[in-house]
């Protein structure tokens, strides 16, 4: 009987542990994806700033007008 109530809370004390990594890692992964939300930000207004937020359907035609007016020789 003690020796079962010892294995117990071996496993208890092994759950806690496990249950206690697995919050580190989740916190972890939290703060990860905070950071990157925040250097996104960053880069999108760098980008607006340079205006360069264009898709690259956008910029595909901007090109294609261009090399339409110099062949165009305007």
């Amino acid at each position: 009987m003690e020796e079962e109530k010892m294995n117990l809370r071996l496993d208890i004390d092994v759950h806690k542990l496990e249950a206690e990594k697995l919050r580190k890692g989740k916190n972890k992964a939290d703060e990860d994806l905070d950071s990157l939300k925040t250097d996104y930000k960053k880069l999108r207004l760098s980008m607006r700033t340079a205006r360069l937020e264009k898709t690259s359907e956008q910029w595909h035609e901007e090109f294609k007008k261009k090399r339409t007016r110099l062949m165009d020789g305007k």
